[in-house]
């Protein structure tokens, strides 16, 4: 590009620093020293004839660690300023992902260190925690969802008036969509776009069926890239199934009615699969007596794969499916036992086969903690991840070796984690403890 070496010269908040353009232009088009070049990165001359400097009514301290940060790509903050000041100073000049990038660094679940610990609000009553976009979370507890920005700090708390949250996902940093049960008698329950700074509920996901809308049970949500929403649904007639909703408008625009003998509107765990334009829907024991797992299309209104464990002779519950997730780039969909073993389904086949377990992936010894949790699965960057009692497992390369283990010792069993924004948050269900961890940044040679 044709950056131009130019010196150039500011005052902020009273005091003049120097640096060039060629700094300047490593903060990029999307922050406030973008916007004092051209198309061709050649330096827009300063509009105030009276002076060759540039005034910037700003905290003059602040300024000096970002443009040092440019210089550099490394961040080194005093102990005389407050962290909160330093992201509010960059949040300004356009830099916080320059911030976040200096912090913290690309994920990486094999070098993964604990960064730190929240403390929730309600021992014992985690429900589920979500990662966000930019490095913060939400976690639900009951009937609260509790929001963190990426400083980890608290937003206004979501109250659901005691309808107990089933599911909570971020639309983009300012919005989360909370799918709660519905209350007999209260005409409630379903889905509802929320403010993440304020907790300004800004619209309600409606289903209607004949016509008519309907009270419902949102559990299980899922987002596409194309704007749209997915979650379970259970009415209290012929709403079962998966409803799909415009996350812009809150329009529903499509209902896939469970089919009679299988198992849709109380999935546990949605999936949507950008290649192939399908869903995986599953329903794991114990929520009902047996497993069921399916991709719909819903272009055709099709069940194009599926698989049930009815009818499987089992002579105890260690080949009980507790988490499902789909592999695209494999073909395959990866499932988890109680004991954390690894199974493998083929989707290329158009009948289910039976399950292929890994048994090299069993890491259980000892014996169970007093409130074990059910395993959970999430694939990241090539690496596949698996929640066991108080640690995760990371699983990488063809075959799926075990590769690392993340552990501590406070807040008991994982009842859940989320990976996003380069962070992996894990939900302790004995404490209420979220743990964060950050991959460290690399060093600068």
């Amino acid at each position: 590009m044709g950056v131009q070496k130019d010196r150039v010269k500011f005052n902020v908040g009273g005091r003049v620093m120097e640096t060039t353009s060629t700094t300047l232009a490593n903060a990029g088009r999307n922050s406030m020293f973008g916007a004092m070049f051209d198309d061709n990165w050649n330096l827009i001359p300063n509009n105030d004839n009276n002076k060759n400097e540039r005034f910037i009514d700003r905290n003059p301290d602040c300024f000096a660690i970002l443009l040092d940060l440019l210089r550099t790509g490394e961040l080194h903050v005093p102990p005389s300023i407050p962290e909160k000041l330093l992201y509010r100073e960059a949040l300004y000049y356009g830099l916080l992902d320059h911030v976040r990038a200096a912090k913290w660094g690309p994920f990486d679940g094999n070098r993964l260190r604990l960064s730190r610990s929240l403390q929730g609000q309600a021992p014992g009553d985690g429900t589920a925690v979500r990662a966000g976009p930019d490095g913060g979370c939400c976690v639900a507890h009951g009937s609260m969802v509790h929001v963190y920005d990426w400083m980890l700090e608290e937003h206004r708390p979501l109250n659901l008036d005691y309808q107990r949250v089933n599911d909570v996902g971020w639309v983009d940093s300012d919005n989360v969509v909370i799918g709660v049960s519905e209350r007999l008698g209260r005409g409630d329950g379903g889905m509802g776009l929320f403010s993440s700074h304020t907790g300004e509920l800004r619209y309600k996901f409606h289903v209607c069926h004949d016509n008519q809308v309907k009270s419902y049970t949102a559990g299980a949500l899922s987002f596409s890239s194309d704007y749209k929403i997915f979650s379970s649904c259970k009415g209290r007639s012929n709403e079962y199934g998966v409803g799909v909703w415009d996350q812009v408008t809150g329009k529903q625009i499509d209902f896939f009615y469970e089919p009679l003998g299988w198992s849709l509107g109380d999935a546990d765990k949605l999936q949507w699969m950008e290649g192939s334009n399908c869903l995986l829907v599953a329903t794991m024991f114990p929520r009902k007596d047996n497993c069921y797992i399916s991709l719909l299309d819903f272009r055709d209104k099709k069940m194009v794969w599926c698989w049930s464990d009815v009818g499987a002779p089992f002579a105890v519950d260690e080949k009980r499916v507790r988490d499902a997730i789909a592999m695209e780039d494999n073909n395959s969909i990866c499932v988890v036992n109680e004991f954390e073993d690894l199974g493998f389904m083929d989707l290329r086949s158009s009948a289910a086969n039976s399950i292929r377990w890994s048994s090299r992936s069993r890491l259980m010894k000892g014996k169970m903690p007093e409130e074990p949790c059910y395993p959970k699965l999430a694939l990241h960057g090539g690496q596949l991840f698996s929640s066991m009692n108080d640690c995760i497992s990371v699983f990488c390369g063809p075959e799926w070796v075990l590769t690392s283990r993340l552990r501590r010792s406070y807040g008991g069993s994982i009842c859940d984690f989320s990976i996003g924004g380069d962070r992996l948050f894990a939900l302790h269900s004995e404490e209420n403890v979220v743990d964060i961890w950050e991959t460290p940044t690399p060093p600068i040679i």
